[in-house]
């Protein structure tokens, strides 16, 4: 059924040039995302949904990416991925089709001592593309703490730390958590954060992170090593990048491994 109107999308265009992606982006949707304590954890996402374009079309059907993420009108799951992208597929006649999803994501933490609980936010994101196969890649962006080890080699009293972020975008075994990937890049900083601190906790958390120095090249390296150690992870891209304390500059390193990530992941998490 048609609504009598020009179809100005599907009209010819005579470029010549194929499009590798056009869609949309900054959908928020309610969806689901498996919780190793609780078993299912709800929270909003973030959508980008895109689609390869050829070089005979003038442009694609906008409206259509949201009418299929309608078709999850309850709430989006992960295993809904690979359904979603054939639709959509589908219903563009596109040989290609990616989606985006970036959410918050949050973990109860004890803090050291004292043992009070409380939530301790992450950024995610989930990334998939369906062509000929189904590629999916996992993200989780995660604040640390980190202790400079040349400040406290030439300082008599004390050394600089600051807050990092540490990226680390991830293909790997469905059955990876998220809380897992989490652990594995707090355990390679000075100290991982905590949202809930008493004066007890504050003195460890002080005196941890000083026993534990670490430059950024450190951290990307020691979760380098553990990443390698997880059968279930098989390729990755690490960036560790400091807000420094006593410079007017960050640092950053990144170190990379059987990856190259097929859709770029907007709108990271720590300082752009």
């Amino acid at each position: 059924m048609t609504d009598g109107l020009k179809d100005v999308q599907s009209s010819p265009d005579n470029r010549n040039i194929p499009l590798q992606k056009v869609g949309v982006r900054g959908i928020r949707w309610p969806m689901a995302v498996l919780d190793r304590a609780k078993g299912v954890q709800h929270t909003i996402g973030t959508f980008e949904l895109a689609v390869d374009l050829p070089h005979h079309f003038k442009g694609t059907h906008m409206s259509r990416f949201v009418e299929v993420l309608s078709g999850y009108r309850d709430e989006f799951r992960v295993v809904n991925l690979e359904p979603l992208l054939a639709h959509l597929r589908e219903k563009l006649k596109a040989g290609r089709a990616y989606l985006n999803v970036r959410f918050p994501y949050f973990v109860a933490k004890r803090a050291p001592v004292s043992l009070k609980e409380s939530l301790m936010e992450y950024d995610c994101a989930f990334s998939a593309c369906l062509g000929e196969a189904f590629d999916f890649e996992l993200e989780v962006c995660v604040p640390v703490t980190t202790l400079c080890p040349c400040s406290k080699e030439i300082s008599d009293r004390g050394a600089h730390n600051q807050r990092g972020y540490v990226t680390a975008r991830l293909k790997c075994d469905s059955s990876l958590w998220l809380e897992e990937a989490i652990e594995m890049i707090e355990n390679s900083a000075s100290c991982d954060l905590y949202p809930l601190l008493k004066r007890t906790d504050e003195k460890w958390v002080t005196e941890h992170a000083y026993d534990n120095p670490r430059f950024v090249e450190d951290i990307v390296r020691e979760i380098a090593l553990a990443f390698d150690q997880e059968p279930r992870i098989y390729g990755y891209t690490i960036e560790a990048e400091n807000l420094e304390s006593i410079h007017a500059h960050n640092a950053f390193a990144m170190v990379a491994r059987g990856h190259q990530p097929f859709a770029p992941l907007a709108d990271g998490c720590g300082v752009v």
